[in-house]
């Protein structure tokens, strides 16, 4: 794990942001990952199995992956301006891994003050 945390430290992007930009693309990230996971869990899989057209999995499925890979790298981000302890950090990992697990942790484990909207006006 610290390895983990050795390359992410790394990534530029995150050098430069305050801790509410990150967890405002944390919020999307979960939200985002959640739609994905309902695009292929309701539509894209009951087309391939039903009707036996495959092709919807590919940019869905990939679209879904980009998602999930970009919460997991945000999770990191996260964690220490969140002050979310092991418990809460473990749970928001492994809701990553059921469906729609992303929007529990948006609802339940982002303190009320970052609740704003996520669009700026």
């Amino acid at each position: 794990m610290e390895l983990i945390g050795i390359l992410l430290d790394k990534l530029p992007w995150f050098k430069h942001q305050s801790d509410e930009t990150i967890i405002r693309h944390f919020r999307w990230a979960s939200i985002a990952e959640g739609i994905t996971c309902i695009l292929l869990y309701l539509i894209a899989m009951p087309i391939k199995y039903q009707y036996g057209i495959w092709q919807q999995m590919i940019p869905i499925g990939t679209l879904h992956g980009i998602m999930f890979t970009w919460y997991l790298i945000l999770l990191y981000y996260v964690i220490k301006p969140l002050k979310w302890d092991a418990e809460e950090s473990v749970f928001a990992l492994i809701a990553a891994f059921f469906p729609f697990g992303t929007f529990w942790v948006d609802w339940k484990l982002i303190p009320e003050k970052y609740r704003t909207p996520l669009f700026k006006h």
